[in-house]
């Protein structure tokens, strides 16, 4: 009788838990994330196979709308070897999986402001492949530079902090 609601808090707690895969670490360098999305995947067996193995490249994809549906284009998966025969073309467009009103909302803001859809990472969450979409706009060449110093100043700042605890003791 007591371990009943410790073990349905223990089911609660990895109910949404997920899994990364891959980051796509290139897009935040290279682009301003004004949004993000979770999607579903159209895969077949063997690129889950490889999903799972690792064995997956989203730094070259991108997201293209065309007919009303979102597609993913460049993303590598790699061939599944056990698969042999029935393999999948490892550059081949995926569908991803979006309500009609997302697909219509991203597609205005692609086509008048400028915006592209870039992978951020690919994930499993309840045992799905899942994939972060993200709404971006390219970053010019002084935004990188812009970042990169504000991120050195940060870590000069975090060291001197620690510097300084460190000699407190």
């Amino acid at each position: 009788p007591g371990d009943g609601p410790v073990e349905a808090m223990g089911k609660e707690a990895t109910r949404d838990e997920f899994q990364v895969i891959t980051t796509n670490r290139r897009a935040r360098h290279e682009y301003f994330i004004q949004d993000t999305l979770e999607t579903g995947l159209v895969l077949v067996g063997s690129e889950i196979k490889s999903i799972r193995a690792g064995k997956v490249s989203i730094s070259d994809a991108y997201a293209t709308i065309r007919e009303g549906e979102m597609w993913v284009l460049n993303m590598n998966i790699s061939s599944y070897d056990p698969a042999s025969s029935e393999n999948h073309d490892p550059l081949r467009p995926r569908k991803l999986l979006l309500h009609r009103r997302e697909i219509a909302r991203w597609g205005m803001m692609v086509q008048q402001k400028g915006f592209t859809i870039v992978p951020l990472r690919l994930y499993f969450r309840r045992g799905r492949a899942k994939l972060e979409i993200g709404l971006a706009r390219g970053k010019r060449q002084y935004d990188k530079r812009e970042a990169m110093a504000e991120r050195d100043s940060r870590r000069q700042i975090d060291r001197a902090i620690s510097d300084h605890r460190k000699g407190q003791r």
